[in-house]
């Protein structure tokens, strides 16, 4: 089946926090969910239970029904075919959300005075999450390079442990700065964990999203050893644009840490949303070709953007992300007041997410989301141009 990712997408009347929350005439290129149907055969898996017509409670994560063991049949062999990671289907945990997830790995390893390492500029739920469980953000920033690129300053990435230190939150690919972290990368960050015997807790939810060139890797399936002090998230709702839905899964492999990280849901997280089950478990068995598309699209919308923002926004910088739909624009030399994003939201009528929000970097920055029809990236585009002018 060929998709239309040009297809023109009314979503006034659905409810979309991403489209309302500005209001009327502004670009929205903010929260992260794109503006496409999502796969046609996970649009029919919906249609088809809704037709049932009964959503009463589902069975809980202690029994397993029988989409529950499809589901993990299915991740099991999806991390094989995709990573060579071997995983066990009772080493995967069912959750509403990767936000939840990392919030759950902080509580279940909480500790009065206890510190979490943090790489920022970072997804912002995950500069929060320390201090909901009565922690500390432990900060080792991303350096940035001239060209706009980043990488890990691997002294100041230790120097960020202490003898407090309880859990490293990892992001990868990272949001928002775009990096898919090398093979190399991920070994001497773990080696560091290892050492210090700090549990990692990775954040894969934007693992599909890769452009040409680039590898995921778990951080989990690099060596036995990592792999028993991870808490590995992932997600089919970047992937599948199917974020509100609220279906994602954990992948803990050693079974002291999993008792520790499923205490910590009780009384708290209950089941999984019951239609996320259904679209999820369609998206991963035939959502591939969609995919694939996607991918193609994106990758040109990418290419457009920086394309333009190279060659008619002058005081704007960005380098190419390397996955995730999301792109990291340098502000800092507009020669504004303010905030960069206030300034394309009043003048431009353009929404992004302030750089400032996402911890020690983002500062000048704003986050722009490219996951829509390129019609519309054009447009805002245009309309960012006429105000620097």
């Amino acid at each position: 089946m060929i998709y239309n990712f040009d297809e023109p997408i009314d979503r006034w009347e659905s409810d979309s926090g991403k489209w309302h929350y500005h209001g009327e005439g502004v670009i929205p290129m903010w929260v992260a969910d794109m503006d496409f149907v999502s796969p046609q055969p996970v649009v029919q898996a919906l249609q088809e239970r809704a037709a049932h017509g009964v959503f009463g409670y589902p069975l809980g994560a202690s029994d397993e029904p029988k989409h529950s063991m499809e589901m993990r049949r299915v991740i099991v062999e999806r991390l094989e075919r995709l990573y060579a990671w071997q995983v066990q289907p009772d080493e995967i945990v069912f959750l509403p959300g990767v936000v939840t997830a990392f919030n759950l790995a902080c509580h279940a390893l909480a500790e009065p005075g206890g510190g979490v390492v943090l790489q920022p500029p970072v997804y912002h739920p995950m500069l929060h999450a320390p201090g909901h469980a009565g922690m500390q953000c432990q900060e080792a920033p991303l350096t940035r390079r001239p060209d706009g690129t980043y990488e890990i300053d691997f002294d100041a990435f230790e120097a960020a442990f202490s003898d407090r230190t309880r859990l490293f939150l990892l992001c990868n690919p990272h949001n928002p700065v775009g990096r898919v972290f090398r093979r190399d990368e991920l070994l001497r960050m773990a080696d560091v964990c290892l050492r210090k015997g700090v549990p990692i807790c990775s954040d894969e939810i934007h693992c599909d999203l890769l452009f040409s060139g680039y590898r995921h890797h778990p951080i989990a399936s690099l060596d036995p050893e990592i792999a028993r002090q991870t808490i590995t998230l992932m997600a089919p709702s970047k992937t599948f644009n199917l974020a509100g839905l609220q279906f994602s899964f954990a992948i803990i492999q050693n079974p002291d840490l999993r008792k520790q990280y499923q205490e910590a849901t009780k009384g708290l997280v209950g089941w999984v949303n019951l239609m996320g089950w259904v679209a999820a478990l369609a998206a991963y068995c035939h959502g591939q070709e969609w995919l694939d598309q996607l991918l193609l699209y994106l990758e040109g919308n990418r290419d457009t953007l920086y394309d333009y923002v190279k060659e008619n926004l002058p005081g704007v910088r960005m380098s190419k992300p390397q996955g995730t739909y999301l792109a990291w624009l340098d502000c800092q030399e507009l020669g504004i007041d303010g905030s960069p994003c206030e300034f394309f939201l009043q003048r431009a009528q353009v929404a992004f997410n302030d750089g400032a929000i996402f911890g020690t970097g983002g500062e000048g920055f704003v986050r722009l989301n490219f996951g829509c029809r390129r019609l519309l990236l054009a447009e805002a585009l245009k309309r960012m141009k006429r105000a620097i002018e």
